[in-house]
């Protein structure tokens, strides 16, 4: 019943099915791993809440030389909770543009603290909403404390894709916190990561807005992962439905009435079979058929014009005896008649006159 499966329409079929679930496969298998690297993000980010800041130097590498950042920290130490003592640096203060906090768009105001061995660390301070005369304005910025500053807050890897740096209203203005690019517009050493502060002695200024560290949506890519996975089985699925409907003879012709229903053991078994069946109903060819139609009257036109010869005089001449053989042969028969006919008339009257006599 299923033997049309080994036809080459079905084989490919079947190949590409195959092919579709091993794709969707390893999309879903993609998407898992995403579920647990950012799951491992949330962990850690929920473990360094709860853990206790540990000195900077315990766990970055310190800086050597100006113009060149310090070593950048693994995945591992981002969202670390540390603390610094050192004095900002107003004059080489930094704003981050175009940041969003809340659905409003703002500034970061990212300061150096610069630490007693020289090196300094990069600490954001918060966020401030944009000036009324846009993005672009610089925004109303309170002053850092001056003095020995202690702060504690939470490692912040360097931001991918350098962008332009421009020093505007006093400050560097930039787009993104990338430390190998932020690195070269300052004169002192300045670790690989920077610090998102949390906390601050003296206490920081209540005008900034503390950046939030946000949570991956791991769920997201799980849904998608356990969705690729459905996918994958639908195709397969599919492929099988398909393939009992034609067995089926389900997908008829459009307008077509549906046929009687048929038990189970009189079912052609495959498409061949019902082809064969067809054939032995109907004439084989078209060839057949006119042999048929042509058994069944003359053979042709010169088989019918035999026919209506025969049944009609063989030509005109024929017909010509015909008429001569019922009528006078000519009219020299026909005047020697009259004249028979006359002297056997004569002959009579002149007997009749030599009887009166």
């Amino acid at each position: 019943m299923y033997r049309f499966l080994l036809t080459p329409r079905w084989i490919a079929a079947a190949a590409l099915t195959v092919a579709a679930a091993i794709v969707m496969v390893m999309l879903g298998n993609w998407q898992l791993d995403r579920y647990h690297e950012r799951s491992e993000i949330n962990e850690r980010i929920d473990s360094a809440n709860a853990a206790p800041a540990v000195p900077l130097a315990s766990v970055l590498a310190a800086p050597t030389a100006a113009g060149t950042p310090g070593a950048a920290p693994g995945k591992s130490l981002a969202w670390t909770k540390v603390t610094i003592t050192g004095r900002y640096d107003a004059a080489h203060e930094i704003q981050a543009r175009g940041r969003t906090v809340g659905s409003k768009v703002g500034f970061e105001i990212v300061t150096p603290l610069v630490l007693d061995d020289g090196t300094a660390v990069l600490v954001d301070r918060g966020w401030v909403p944009a000036p009324a005369g846009g993005a672009l304005a610089s925004p109303e910025v309170p002053p850092a404390p001056t003095g020995t500053v202690t702060v504690e807050g939470q490692i912040h890897l360097s931001e991918s894709r350098p962008a332009a740096v421009e020093r505007r209203d006093g400050r560097l203005d930039t787009r993104r916190l990338n430390l190998p690019r932020l690195a070269t517009e300052l004169p002192f050493p300045v670790y690989g990561a920077y610090v998102l502060l949390s906390s601050q002695t003296p206490a920081a200024d209540p005008a900034f807005v503390a950046v939030p560290i946000p949570h991956e949506d791991a769920w997201q890519n799980g849904g998608y992962a356990v969705q690729w996975w459905i996918f994958a089985v639908m195709v397969f699925f599919l492929y099988g439905w398909q393939a009992r409907r034609e067995a089926h003879g389900v997908d008829a012709p459009a307008g077509s009435k549906p046929a009687a229903p048929v038990r189970r053991d009189q079912r052609p078994r495959d498409r061949v079979e019902a082809a064969d069946q067809r054939r032995a109903q109907t004439p084989r060819d078209r060839v057949e058929e006119a042999d048929q139609r042509r058994a069944q009257a003359p053979r042709d036109r010169v088989e019918e014009a035999d026919q209506r010869r025969a049944q009609a005089p063989r030509d005109r001449v024929e017909e010509a005896d015909q008429r001569r053989a019922q009528a006078p042969r000519d009219r020299v028969e026909e005047a020697d008649q009259r004249r028979a006919a006359a002297a056997r008339s004569s002959t009579a009257t002149a007997e009749s006159a030599d009887g009166e006599e």
